[in-house]
């Protein structure tokens, strides 16, 4: 725990392990108070990826977009999804089920402990000595029934798509990509089209709500049966951790390599991260829901068009990519960089291989302002307020270019390209047709010369 620095801004020690470097800055900082609560919200996975999802989707799109149906569905589609993606896994995970419907299938006298064990991963628990076989077994159930009853998130993200053809159809009476994006001119409605659209969605729709419900039955008989079954443990944590039981037999056939071991332990978790005792959106469920989402998409887009079928491969898969990633492909060449030309050293280390570390959390700046300060003999909240300027410098920069790429850059590309496309086939259409009729007459003429001849 840490003393207040110069006593200009202090640190909130009402909750030591969690709350210990909750630095505020006075009001005078206002510019170090923006960059620190741009830092906080980086460190956050679920407001991260909504800032960068609004940013490089919804915002471009809005500024391109080619008529009012566009904007409307754009709209729709982007702010529901985005809550989707990021909040509806601890919103629904934590609330609804660990608070609610899993905390009253619990054994009374386990109840307390296993809902207290739910955020802990399935490692941690296992390695607690201090818990009995029972509230084990129990725990590592609950955990996974909870799990998979989140499946609804991703069945929802797919079927989403759906639901916006229904809304574009209901509020602006179209079902043809060409009319919704404003290519073209007669905007003229196949009934035909429209009627296969309702009809499919609906469908759609209906399917979604019966999976969820089985989802959801599939996760109470696990919480309530797996703790007696060991062949329901095995599966609970394969549901849990899919990608350390891939890397485990991995393992037996001789290949480890660490950065494979971390990536499948991330990206193939369906496993809750824990965020202050809490359920928090991990990186294996934002990707589920991802991939779940392009799929949904190109499905969808099939029964609006051709054009809007190829404008969803041409671009959903590099935002899925991005929404999974976000900008840490280009954060991580960036600390490269900075690494290299011994850049923001207090920050930015290397290990004894040479690998680079983690840049150091928001909270933990105040520890290193004061160690830096004694070594130095300078000011702590000087150094406080310098560490967070670079912290915001080393996050701010691949955000900001991922921005410009993904965003206006894809957003532009995308739609003059569909365009593109639109007149090509019109083009073609048309030279098409100009040679049918070419062809008629000639045949027709052709015919007439061979009558009057035999005449």
């Amino acid at each position: 725990m840490f003393e207040a620095i110069n006593n200009n801004f202090y640190i909130n020690n009402s909750n030591a392990e969690n709350k210990r470097n909750n630095v505020q800055f006075k009001g005078s900082d206002f510019g170090i108070k923006v960059l620190d609560t741009f830092i906080k919200s980086q460190e956050n996975l679920s407001s991260t990826r909504f800032i960068q999802d609004t940013a490089t989707n919804w915002l471009p799109k809005a500024v391109f977009s080619r008529s009012k149906a566009d904007f409307a569905e754009m709209s729709f589609l982007e702010f529901l999804e985005s809550a989707i993606f990021y909040f509806a896994p601890p919103v629904i995970g934590e609330h609804l089920f660990r608070n609610k419907i899993f905390k009253t299938i619990q054994p009374k006298e386990i109840k307390d402990k296993v809902v207290e064990l739910i955020p802990k991963s399935v490692e941690t628990i296992k390695n607690n000595k201090t818990l009995t076989d029972t509230i084990k077994n129990q725990s590592i159930a609950t955990k996974a029934g909870i799990a998979l009853a989140c499946a609804c998130i991703p069945v929802a993200e797919y079927n989403l798509s759906f639901a916006k053809n229904l809304f574009t159809l209901k509020a602006f009476k179209k079902a043809d990509f060409n009319n919704i994006a404003n290519l073209n001119d007669t905007q003229e409605e196949n009934k035909e089209q429209q009627q296969k659209v309702e009809k499919h969605s609906k469908r759609q729709l209906l399917k979604a709500g019966i999976y969820s419900a089985l989802a959801l039955a599939g996760g109470i008989i696990l919480a309530t049966k797996g703790k007696d079954s060991k062949t329901l443990q095995k599966i609970s944590e394969t549901i849990l951790e899919p990608g350390k039981k891939i890397s485990e037999k991995l393992h037996k056939k001789g290949i480890k390599k660490e950065g494979l071991d971390k990536f499948l332990g991330e990206y193939l978790k369906f496993d809750f991260d824990e965020d202050k005792g809490k359920l928090a959106l991990s990186k294996g469920q934002l990707a589920l829901t991802a991939i779940s989402g392009l799929f949904g998409y190109s499905k969808a887009a099939k029964d609006r068009g051709e054009l809007d079928h190829k404008e969803v491969w041409t671009r959903v898969p590099l935002v899925v990519f991005y929404t999974i990633f976000g900008s840490s492909l280009f954060d991580a060449g960036f600390k490269r960089i900075l690494a290299n030309k011994n850049k923001f050293p207090d920050l930015i280390q290397k290990t004894a291989e040479g690998k680079i570390k983690d840049v150091p959390k928001r909270a933990d700046l105040p520890k290193i302002a004061q160690a830096v300060s004694k070594a130095k003999n300078t000011n702590a909240k000087d150094e406080l307020k310098r560490l967070t300027k670079e912290k915001a410098f080393i996050t701010g920069v691949p955000y900001a270019f991922s921005l410009l790429f993904m965003g206006f850059t894809l957003s532009l590309i995308t739609r003059l390209w569909t365009q593109y496309r639109y007149d090509k086939m019109n083009k073609d259409a048309n030279k098409a047709l100009s040679f049918e009729l070419f062809h008629k007459e000639f045949m027709k003429n052709v015919d007439d010369e061979a009558f009057n001849t035999f005449k």
